[in-house]
């Protein structure tokens, strides 16, 4: 059964999917978390609230994988994408420097999006190994 559409929560709580639609209702409103995904890792950015939360600067990227944006440095809705392709190499250096010394350096994991623990047909990615971030002690990230 192909489930392109979810995403997974971290390592330590019982393995259940989501439909990825549920990461729309992680932007900050109502006092929820504010979650975003970059390079199909989520994070729990609501530390930085004031960056991301309701009416802040890059509130645009939460609740969905914006990966390309987070390359181009771009809030146009249309780069607000998982989508790399076409990307140059300068955009692609800058994804990996950011995703490393930002968000991975400051925002704890929460999960992982589908196309980044999925094959395209639905099927576990046995290739798949969660992020490393020993800084983040588990208490911390939930």
């Amino acid at each position: 059964q192909k489930v392109s559409q979810a995403w997974w929560w971290a390592p330590v709580v019982p393995a259940t999917w989501e439909a990825e639609e549920n990461l729309l209702t992680y932007t900050g409103r109502e006092d929820q978390p504010i979650y975003l995904a970059v390079k199909g890792v989520v994070f729990d950015v609501t530390s930085g609230k004031e960056f991301y939360g309701r009416g802040a600067p890059y509130n645009a990227l939460t609740g969905k994988d914006s990966t390309r944006g987070v390359a181009k440095m771009s809030l146009d809705p249309a780069d607000l994408t998982h989508d790399t392709t076409g990307l140059t190499a300068k955009e692609l250096e800058a994804l990996e420097d950011i995703f490393t010394k930002v968000y991975k350096a400051k925002y704890p994991i929460v999960g992982y999006t589908a196309r980044r623990i999925l094959n395209e047909d639905g099927s576990p990615n046995l290739d798949f190994k969660p992020e490393d971030q020993p800084h983040f002690d588990i208490k911390d990230e939930f």
